[in-house]
């Protein structure tokens, strides 16, 4: 019964559309009509500027960390990377914005913030560099996905093993527009990430 009440609350709170919500309002804004129309970090930034990019990403972050430690909360043995994954589902699959949700990218870094706080340092590490390098935040959050998967590897968690090789699937599959704008070259880059001191 508890397994099943964690299920729901996490996926529910995975749910939460962030995006729409800090778009409506604090920008009177549905994102959905905007850019990609996704409602993740990444169309925020596009849509609404790094701040607003920013707190969404954090938000959807929180989500999974949140859904993760509902085990803890509510006196479960169930194992926290397993409930996180219900809150991935629910933010690519959301009930409160038509089930058209996010890439699951940051949502299941949130998990892992959770379960293992140094394997998502070492994410938000390749992210960033990868994001540096090649100004495509769909192209970063794919080599970050395989990245975790590869740190993963050598933890000999199985558990971990086979939750981080769900969430990279599930980072690849929603990313595979972005790769054919890519091989394309019409993906947009971002143009916020540079140390370089403006003309």
């Amino acid at each position: 019964m508890v397994i099943a009440i964690i299920i729901i609350m996490a996926y529910l709170i995975g749910s939460i559309p962030s995006g729409l919500i800090i778009g409506k309002v604090f920008y009177k804004t549905d994102i959905r009509e905007h850019g990609s129309g996704n409602l993740g970090g990444t169309n925020t930034f596009r849509t609404l500027g790094v701040k607003a990019g920013l707190a969404v990403s954090i938000a959807d972050i929180l989500k999974g960390t949140l859904a993760a430690l509902l085990p803890i909360f509510l006196g479960s043995d169930m194992h926290v990377l397993l409930a996180g994954v219900f809150a991935v589902i629910g933010h690519m699959y959301p009930i409160f914005a038509g089930f058209r949700g996010g890439k699951a990218v940051a949502t299941s870094g949130g998990i892992l913030l959770a379960a293992a706080p140094y394997m998502f340092l070492f994410g938000v590490v390749v992210f960033f560099i990868s994001l540096y390098t090649t100004k495509y935040v769909s192209l970063s959050s794919i080599f970050t996905a395989l990245a975790m998967l590869i740190y993963s590897l050598f933890t000999g968690d199985y558990i971990l093993i086979a939750v981080v090789a769900m969430l990279a699937f599930f980072v690849i599959y929603r990313h595979r527009a972005n790769i054919e704008r890519i091989r394309n070259k019409t993906e947009p880059k971002i143009t916020w990430l540079s140390f370089k001191n403006k003309k």
